[in-house]
C-alpha cells in the first residue's frame, strides 16, 4: 500500500497495548480455493454472497474457525469428497471481538479435502474498508480495500497472509453496472434474476486474501500494452482525459520490472483504477491496483511537476508490489516493512530511470532526512515489531515501515552494488514464487550472493530502533570514525550499536561494527556518506566541517548537500550545534542551482522563524531572509514561457519564501496573480500560481474564500481540488477559519480528506489554537466523519505545538479520549512539543546574538 506523503508524515501509529490478545487462526486448516459469487445492491448499500471454500484438514475436526466481520450467515454446509449427495450442516458462533466465526458440525470431519459452502449477507459500508460505498454526483460505486485484515468484511475467509489460495469471483450486477477484478472476465451472461447480468472472472494465481479486489460501477479507461500485457488506466467517466500520463508510466514500469526482476509479470492483464473515495494513496491488489484519484489522475500537459512526480512514484511503487509483496508475500504482518520498504526504495529508482531530468535522487535524499528526523524521536520503534491484532497490524503502516525500511534497503544496495543486489532479489523471488517468505530469507540470500555481511547490517537496523551517529575527526593517531545512537532529545548515549557500511564520496566503503574502537577512512576522503545513501547522521570535527562547507557547492553532489544541511539541523535540535551555524549554511545555499537543495535550505529558515524565533527576533530574522533572498530572486528574472523545470522551481521557491517573510513586493505580486487566477483570467506568471494563491490566502477576505471554495466544488481535476482545499486552510481570519472547520466535517468533504484538512489547520501556527479548540469540542463528530484510525492523524498534527500549556492540553485530552492503536503517535507528539519548547529555550538566546552580529 502506498500512502500520500503527508499522510505518512501525520499518520504514524504504533502497535497497540500488550494487553491485547493474539487473534490468529488456529493451525490445521489450509484453504486451497475460493469460488465467490457476490450480488451487490449499490442503492441499498447491501450485498449477498455465496462461496465455496476448498480446504485441507490436517486432522479430523468437528469445528473450524475462520475470519468474519459484520457479516450475517444464512447457511453453512460441508461437502465431503466421495459423498456427493451429503451436505453436513453447521451451526455458527460469532466472536465479534476477535472478528472470527466458528463453524461446528454435527459430526467430526475427516482429515483431508473438504469443501465449505456458505451463504451470507453484509452491508456495503461507508468506512473505506472491506466492501464499501464510494459516491459521485451521478451514482454510487462499490469498492474493496482488504489490506490488512478487511477481506473478512466481504466474505468469510482465512484472512492471514500465509494462508494463500486461488480465487474465482463472479459479480451479479444491475444492467448499468460493470466490474473490474484481479483477472480478466471470462463471461458476461444475463441473469440469474431478471434485470441482472453476471460477470465471471478467470481464476487467480495463488495469493493472500488481502490482495483480492473488485470495483463495481461505470468506468472509462485508457488502454495500452507492455511486453504483450494489456494495461488499462480507469476512472469515473468525467475524468477519462486525465488517465494518459499514468498509462505511459505503467507501460514503462512493467517493461522495466520484467527485466529487473527476471520474472515475467505473472497476471494476464494489469488494471489501475482511480476511485473517488480511498483512504490511502493506493493498494497493490494483484492485477487490479486501486488508487486515490489524486495519486493516479493528472493532466499530462498542464499538471504541475510535483503532481506528475507523485503519480510516477505511486504507480512505480504499486507495480513493484506485483512482484515484491504479491508474488512473494511476507509470512506475517511483522515483516510488512519488507514489502513497503522495498517498494518505497524502488519507486524512486524506477522513477529516476524513467525521468532522469526530474531529480528523484534528491527527492530520495529529502525522504531519507525526514525518515531520520522521525526515527530520532524518543517515541520511535524498531522496523520489526510485534503485530497480532487488527489494530496492531494497521499501526505498522507508518513512516518506519515505508521510509526507514526503504532507506535501509537503499543503503545496502549502494554498498553491495546494483547488479549484485539485483541478482540477490531475483534469487529471493525465484525461491519463493507464489509463496511466503521472511525477512531472514531476504537478507540471507543477499549475504550469500554478495559475500558481504548483509545479514548483520540489516539485522542491526531492523531489530533496533533509532539512528546511528558517526563522529568524524581528523586524528593522526588513526581510528577517527566512531558510532553512538543519535537522539533528538539530547539524552545520554544509549547502548545500541550497529553494523554500518560507511561509504565515502569518491572513494570506497568501510564497515563499522559494534564495539569497534573506530575505523580509518580512505586516504583523501572527506564526506562520509557518498550519494547520501547511508542511514546515519554525521558529526564532523570543526576543521573538517569548515572544509566541507567551503567546498560544498563544487565537491558535494546535490543529495550530499541536502544531507550535510540535514545533519547540521539535527545536531542543532539535539543541542550539539548552534542555530547560527544552520542559518549560515542555509543562507550559503541561497543561490544553489538545484531546486531540491534550495528548498531544503529554505525549509530550515522557515522552521527557525516559526519554532525558534519569537517576538521582535522573528521580525528581525524575516528581515534578514528578505535581505538575503531578495537579490537571488531578482536575479532569476521574470516568467519565460519555456523556462526549464529547475529554473521554474527555484523561482517559485524563492518567491514563496520571500512572501512568507513579508516581502511587500512579492505579496503584492502574489495578490495580483491570485486575483487573475480566481477571476478566470490567465495569470501573468502561471508558474507562480499555486504559491501566489497560498501567499494571498492568509490575508484573503470572504469573497476570495468563496472563489476558492467554488474551485473545490466545481473542478473535476483531483490535483486542482486537493490544492484548493489546502488553500482553504491558509485563510487566517477567525470567521473564515471557523468556516473551514465546519466545512471539514460537512457532507461536502469526502471522509478521506476530513482529517487532512483538520491536521493542516492544527499545524499552521496562526490557526492552530482555534482549530485545536474546535477539534476538542467536536471530537465525536471528527471520529464519525473520518475513516477508522484517522484520529491518529489529528494526534500527529498536535506535534507542531510549542508550549508547555499546549503539551498539557494534548496529554489531558487524549488521556480522556484514547485512540486505539495511536499510543506511539501520542507519545511522539508530546515528545515533539517538549523538543520544540527545549530547542526554543536553548537556541533563542543564540539566535538573538546571531541577529545582533548580522546587523
Amino acid at each position: 500500500m502506498s500512502g500520500l506523503r503527508f499522510l505518512l508524515t501525520v499518520a504514524a501509529v504504533c502497535a497497540g497495548g500488550l494487553h491485547m490478545q493474539a487473534q490468529r487462526l488456529a493451525a490445521g486448516v489450509t484453504p486451497q480455493h475460493y469460488a465467490l459469487t457476490i450480488t451487490p445492491d449499490l442503492q441499498a448499500a447491501t450485498f449477498t454472497g455465496t462461496e465455496r471454500i476448498e480446504i485441507t484438514l490436517a486432522r479430523p475436526m468437528r469445528s473450524i474457525t475462520l475470519n468474519a466481520a459484520e457479516l450475517v450467515f444464512a447457511s453453512v454446509h460441508a461437502h465431503l469428497p466421495g459423498f456427493p449427495a451429503e451436505l453436513l450442516p453447521a451451526s455458527v458462533t460469532i466472536n465479534d471481538k476477535d472478528e472470527q466465526a466458528t463453524l461446528t458440525f454435527e459430526r467430526e470431519l475427516p482429515a483431508g479435502q473438504v469443501t465449505l459452502e456458505i451463504a451470507y449477507s453484509g452491508r456495503i459500508n461507508g468506512k473505506l474498508r472491506g466492501f464499501y460505498l464510494s459516491r459521485t454526483k451521478t451514482r454510487n460505486y462499490g469498492v474493496t480495500q482488504f489490506e490488512s485484515t478487511d477481506a473478512r468484511r466481504a466474505f468469510p475467509c482465512f484472512d492471514e497472509p500465509a494462508l494463500k489460495a486461488t480465487f474465482n469471483v463472479s459479480l451479479v450486477l444491475d444492467p448499468g453496472d460493470t466490474a473490474i477484478s484481479n483477472t480478466p472476465p471470462v463471461s458476461d451472461t444475463p441473469g440469474p434474476a431478471a434485470g441482472k447480468h453476471t460477470i465471471a472472472f478467470a481464476a487467480t494465481p495463488k495469493m493472500s486474501t488481502y490482495l483480492l479486489a473488485w470495483v463495481v460501477g461505470d468506468f472509462a479507461c485508457s488502454s495500452g500494452k507492455s511486453d504483450g500485457i494489456p494495461i488499462h488506466v480507469c476512472s469515473t467517466p468525467d475524468k477519462a482525459d486525465l488517465t494518459r500520463f499514468a498509462l505511459d508510466a505503467a507501460k514503462w514500469d512493467l517493461h522495466f520490472y520484467n527485466r529487473y526482476f527476471g520474472i515475467r509479470y505473472p497476471m494476464a492483464k494489469l488494471d489501475l483504477i482511480a476511485v473517488p473515495d480511498f483512504d490511502s494513496g493506493a493498494m497493490e491488489n494483484f492485477g487490479c491496483i486501486i488508487f486515490r484519484e489524486s495519486e493516479l489522475l493528472v493532466d499530462q500537459k498542464n499538471g504541475t511537476l510535483p503532481a506528475r512526480k507523485d503519480v510516477i512514484t505511486t504507480v512505480a511503487h504499486e507495480i513493484a508490489h506485483q512482484w515484491f509483496g504479491d508474488l512473494v508475500t511476507p509470512a506475517w504482518w511483522d515483516n510488512l516493512w519488507l514489502n513497503e520498504g522495498f517498494a518505497t526504495w524502488m519507486e524512486n529508482k524506477a522513477a529516476a530511470l524513467q525521468r532522469p531530468k526530474w531529480r528523484f535522487e534528491e527527492d530520495a535524499a529529502l525522504d531519507l532526512d525526514r525518515a531520520m528526523e522521525n526515527d530520532a524521536s524518543p517515541g520511535t520503534r524498531a522496523i520489526h515489531a510485534r503485530a497480532e491484532t487488527p489494530a496492531q497490524i494497521d499501526s505498522m503502516f507508518d513512516e518506519i515501515a515505508y521510509d526507514k525500511a526503504g532507506a535501509v534497503i537503499g543503503m545496502v544496495e549502494h554498498w553491495v552494488g546494483e547488479e549484485i543486489f539485483r541478482r540477490g532479489v531475483q534469487q529471493y523471488l525465484a525461491a519463493h514464487l507464489y509463496g511466503n517468505a521472511t525477512a531472514e530469507n531476504f537478507w540471507d540470500t543477499l549475504t550469500r550472493v554478495s559475500g558481504l555481511p548483509v545479514d548483520r547490517v540489516m539485522r542491526s537496523f531492523v531489530e533496533q530502533p533509532g539512528v546511528p551517529l558517526i563522529e568524524i575527526r581528523s586524528d593522526a593517531a588513526g581510528a577517527p570514525l566512531t558510532q553512538s545512537r543519535f537522539r533528538s532529545d539530547a539524552q545520554a548515549a544509549r547502548p545500541e550499536q550497529w553494523t554500518i557500511p560507511v561509504c565515502f564520496a569518491g572513494t570506497s566503503c568501510r564497515v563499522l561494527t559494534p564495539g569497534a574502537i573506530g575505523i580509518d577512512p580512505p586516504a583523501g576522503a572527506l564526506y562520509a556518506n557518498a550519494s547520501q545513501k547511508g542511514y546515519y547522521r554525521t558529526n564532523y570535527s570543526r576543521d573538517l566541517l569548515v572544509k566541507l562547507v567551503a567546498g560544498a557547492e563544487t565537491t558535494l553532489r546535490p543529495a550530499e548537500r541536502i544531507g550535510l544541511l540535514g545533519d547540521r539541523w539535527a545536531l542543532m535540535i539535539s543541542g550539539r550545534a548552534p542555530v547560527g551555524e544552520v542559518l549560515d549554511l542555509a543562507f550559503a545555499m541561497k543561490s544553489d542551482q538545484n531546486p531540491a537543495v534550495l528548498e531544503s535550505a529554505l525549509e530550515r529558515l522557515a522552521a527557525i522563524a516559526s519554532s525558534v524565533a519569537t517576538g521582535d527576533d522573528r521580525d528581525r530574522l524575516q528581515g534578514v531572509i528578505r535581505h538575503q533572498l531578495g537579490p537571488a530572486y531578482t536575479a532569476m528574472g521574470g516568467y519565460s514561457k519555456h523556462e526549464p523545470y529547475d529554473r521554474a522551481e527555484i523561482r517559485e521557491a524563492l518567491f514563496e519564501a520571500l512572501g512568507k517573510a513579508g516581502d511587500p513586493a512579492v505579496l503584492a505580486e502574489a495578490g495580483e496573480i491570485a486575483g487573475q487566477l480566481l477571476s478566470g483570467q490567465k495569470p501573468t506568471d502561471p508558474n507562480l500560481a499555486d504559491a501566489a494563491v497560498a501567499l494571498a490566502a492568509p490575508h484573503g477576505d470572504a469573497a476570495m474564500y468563496d472563489r476558492v471554495l467554488r474551485v473545490v466544488e466545481r473542478t473535476s481535476d483531483p490535483e486542482l481540488r486537493e490544492t484548493a482545499q489546502r488553500v482553504l486552510t491558509r485563510f487566517e481570519s477567525p470567521a473564515l477559519v471557523a468556516r473551514t472547520l465546519d466545512y471539514a466535517l460537512s457532507p461536502n468533504v469526502r471522509s478521506q480528506d476530513s482529517p487532512t484538512l483538520l491536521a493542516f489547520l492544527i499545524t499552521h501556527p496562526e490557526t492552530q489554537e482555534q482549530a485545536w479548540t474546535f477539534v476538542r469540542h467536536h471530537w465525536d463528530d471528527v471520529l464519525r466523519k473520518a475513516p477508522p484510525g484517522s484520529g491518529a492523524r489529528v494526534i500527529a498534527a498536535t506535534g507542531s505545538f510549542c508550549s508547555v500549556d499546549q503539551r498539557h492540553s494534548v496529554a489531558e485530552f487524549f488521556a480522556a479520549h484514547p485512540v486505539e492503536g495511536a499510543e506511539r503517535t501520542l507519545r511522539r507528539s508530546i515528545a515533539q512539543i517538549e523538543e520544540c519548547v527545549r530547542v526554543r529555550q536553548l537556541e533563542q538566546p543564540l539566535l538573538h546574538a546571531w541577529l545582533d552580529a548580522a546587523k
